[in-house]
Parts: structure tokens; C-alpha cells; sequence
């Protein structure tokens, strides 16, 4: 009975043990299962975070708005000095001395009839080339501006469909990097939208703001600036995106097309702020860029406001309801366009904007055979039988050895090193005014 007992004792303790190293284990286990419970929550909130954090260090990056100024990414405010690359990747035909070939597409035609069709994409291929170079950005640098702004036209980016293609992607992203390697910002203006937005030539539309009447126009300009926006999410060097340049005409339907502008503005932004959440968009007036009669208080963060002046008063009351609006909603202003007349209103016009810290972009960088431009291209032997033909003053074309000998001419005197820098002009913006 003693030894029963005995045995029975040990099966008891090594029962006993046996169900101590199970609830060891089990315990082990259950320690285990909880830290990769933990660790796998710890990664989830860090991943979290990190996501949260990408899209505000870009922010950070970016230039900003606060009150009536621009700020740049280290806190100082942002006094714009800019000049427009008119006529490169959005031609207009006064820039080639045409008179009656003013639009795009009337442009084009007229090289059509030239050269024919596939010696004209050859040309225009080696024009956009050619005429804004790195060099070109590295002097716009030099002599003093820190801002360049850059017209565009839809068809370069998009097709008539609506399909996001074309050669001036190509194009943008290389001057973009030029900017940034100088060390300038670029605001991205649309030029030309599908269907129109200003009803005149340099929208190249049918002579009628059509984007604001017809629904695929205007989802397709949204399309546009959402890839633009995408692709360029975060890039330091675009100071903000200029939605449209001068709409609605003030000889068309204003009180119906008036009140469609800030709509359509809230639709873009909403698309380039849901990739590029930082980005400062730049708001138009309408009649060429200059009322803001149509706007009411700002509907977004980061927003400012852009007008056109051209031969105006040097006077403070030229741009006194400018000043206004921006008093009213406190926001920043930002001359897009002016210039084109002589040194002297340049300086004028450029000393009032500054005296009330509004930061400007003069038109335009390189022009043809003019005093009013940074970069004049000097005008090529046989150009006036070339303008003579393209605006149907002649029906008699120029011989095929004058238009190739212009062309090339003109090929070659778009180049910065064979252009005549009208020092003079820089001179009026309060920049460099020597080699």
C-alpha cells in the first residue's frame, strides 16, 4: 500500500509538472502572440505617420501664401520678379510680325502653306527646340529675375479626346529642371484651353469663350491641370499654377459667363489640391485678367490673385481696385502681365506695383525684332515677303530658297548668343542693366 502510494505521489507531481510546463508554454505562446500583436500595430502607426508626414515635408517645400504675401520655404516673404516665355510653347502671330495670322492655328496654317505640312512639324519641332534653351534660363537668372512663367497651350499636353499626350510634356519637364537647376521658380500658365476661355486669338479658339459653355471643354481643361498637378506633385521649383489666362472677353455674354469663373476655379483646385495638396493657385479676373468683380471671399487656402495691365496710369489709381480686393479678403496679388511699351512707363508701372508689394511678370522674354522685349530676335533677310504671304497680302509665294534661307535665319537668331539683349529694358525693371 505504501509503494501504491508512493507511485501514486509521483504520477501526481509529474502530473503536476507536466501542467506547470504546459501553462509555461501556453503562456509563452500567448507573450508572443501579443508582442507580434503590438509590433505589428507599432509598425501600422509608424507607416501612419510616415504617410501624414510625406505630403507635409513636401508642403513644406513649397511656396505658400500668408495674408498679402508670397512666402518662400525658409519664411522670407517672396517679392515676385518675373518675366513670361511668351510666344514658345504658345505662338502668337504678332510676335512674328503676322497681322491676320493672329491665332495658333492660323499660325500653323500659314507654315502650312510654306512648307508644307511635314516640313512645318520639322520647323516647329526644331523651334521649340530652340527658343527657350538652358542658356536662356541661366541668363534670365543672371540679370536679376527669380521667377519665369510659362504660357502653354492644351494641345501640346492633351488631344481633342481628351487622352494625356503630346510633346510639350517632354518640353516642360526639361525647362522645369532648367528652373530649378538655376535656382528660379516658374508659375505654369494655361494659355489656350480646350474650346477657348477668352473668345479672342491667343486663346486659339473659335473667337467665343466655348470652355465655359461646353461641358467636355471644360472637363477636359479640369483633366489637364489634375495630370499637370500630378505629375509635378511636391516640385519646388513651380511657385503655382495660373488656371487661365485672361477669360472672358468684355465683348461677350459677361453676366452669363461671369458668374461660371469662380465655379470653375473651385472644380480645378479641388482636382490639383487632391494630388498636390500644397500648391498656390493663381485665380485670373475675368475680362482679360482685370476684375475681380466676380470673386468673392477666398473658398481655399493658398489662393492669389492675378490681373493685367498693359500702357495704364503710373498712378495709384490705376490699380487702386486691385488694392481694394486684396485689403478686403487679405490676399495676394500678383501682376501677370504687362509691359510692351517704353523704359520709362516699364520703370513707372514697375515702381508702383513694388511700392504696394505686389510682385509682377513682364511680356515678354524674347520677341522678334522688337525694343520692348528682354531678348530681341534680330529680323531675318526675306521676312516681309513671308509676313506678306501668311496674312494673304499676296497670293504669290515667296520662292522655296527665300523661305528656306528666312527660316533658318530665324532658327538661328532665336539663340541667346545671336540675339540682341536690350539691356535698356532690363535697366527699367530694376535689374541688371549691362553685360
Amino acid at each position: 500500500g505504501g509503494k501504491a502510494q508512493t507511485l501514486d505521489g509521483q504520477r501526481d507531481r509529474h502530473d503536476g509538472e507536466r501542467q506547470q510546463e504546459s501553462g509555461e508554454n501556453h503562456s509563452g505562446e500567448t507573450l508572443f502572440v501579443c508582442y507580434r500583436v503590438v509590433m505589428r500595430l507599432v509598425l501600422l502607426f509608424w507607416l501612419a505617420v510616415l504617410a501624414l508626414a510625406t505630403p507635409a515635408a513636401a508642403e513644406s517645400r513649397l511656396v505658400r501664401t500668408e495674408g498679402r504675401n508670397f512666402v518662400a520655404s525658409d519664411g522670407s516673404v517672396l517679392q515676385i520678379k518675373g518675366i513670361s516665355l511668351g510666344n514658345w510653347l504658345m505662338p502668337e502671330g504678332y510676335m512674328f510680325k503676322f497681322e491676320v495670322s493672329k491665332s495658333p492655328r492660323q499660325i500653323y496654317g500659314a507654315f502650312d502653306r510654306l512648307f508644307g505640312s511635314e516640313k512645318a512639324a520639322a520647323f516647329w519641332r526644331e523651334y521649340r527646340d530652340r527658343y527657350i534653351a538652358r542658356d536662356d534660363i541661366r541668363f534670365i537668372k543672371s540679370v536679376g529675375f527669380n521667377t519665369v512663367r510659362i504660357p502653354l497651350h492644351y494641345a501640346l499636353f492633351m488631344t481633342d479626346d481628351g487622352t494625356i499626350q503630346g510633346d510639350g510634356w517632354a518640353l516642360l519637364d526639361r525647362v522645369l529642371g532648367w528652373v530649378r537647376e538655376a535656382g528660379l521658380y516658374a508659375i505654369v500658365d494655361l494659355h489656350a484651353a480646350p474650346g477657348g476661355q477668352t473668345g479672342i486669338n491667343h486663346d486659339d479658339g473659335p473667337g467665343y469663350p466655348l470652355m465655359f459653355y461646353v461641358p467636355k471643354h471644360r472637363e477636359m481643361t479640369v483633366r489637364l491641370w489634375a495630370a499637370i498637378a500630378r505629375r509635378y506633385a511636391g516640385n519646388p521649383a513651380i511657385l503655382g499654377y495660373d488656371l487661365l489666362n485672361e477669360p472672358i472677353a468684355p465683348y461677350h455674354d459677361v453676366a452669363t459667363l461671369n458668374p461660371r469663373l469662380e465655379p470653375f476655379y473651385r472644380d480645378v483646385t479641388a482636382a490639383v489640391r487632391a494630388v498636390d495638396p500644397g500648391r498656390v493657385i493663381i485665380l485670373a479676373g475675368g475680362q482679360w485678367s482685370s476684375s475681380f468683380d466676380m470673386f468673392g471671399p477666398p473658398f481655399a487656402d493658398n489662393l492669389a490673385y492675378t490681373y493685367h495691365s498693359f500702357w495704364a496710369s503710373t498712378k495709384r489709381d490705376s490699380i487702386q481696385r486691385h488694392l481694394n480686393f486684396a485689403a478686403r479678403y487679405n490676399v495676394p496679388l500678383f501682376l501677370g502681365e504687362t509691359g510692351e511699351l517704353t523704359d520709362d512707363w516699364n520703370e513707372g508701372f514697375r515702381k508702383l506695383h513694388e511700392s504696394h508689394g505686389v510682385g509682377w511678370s513682364f511680356w515678354t522674354y524674347k520677341n522678334l525684332d522688337t525694343p520692348s522685349t528682354v531678348v530681341s530676335i534680330p529680323r531675318p533677310e526675306g521676312w516681309n515677303e513671308i509676313v506678306a504671304f501668311a496674312d494673304f497680302r499676296t497670293t504669290a509665294k515667296p520662292s522655296d530658297a527665300l523661305i528656306a534661307k528666312a527660316m533658318q535665319q530665324y532658327l538661328d537668331n532665336m539663340r541667346l548668343a545671336n540675339a540682341t539683349v536690350r539691356w535698356s529694358y532690363l535697366a527699367s525693371l530694376g535689374l541688371r542693366s549691362a553685360p
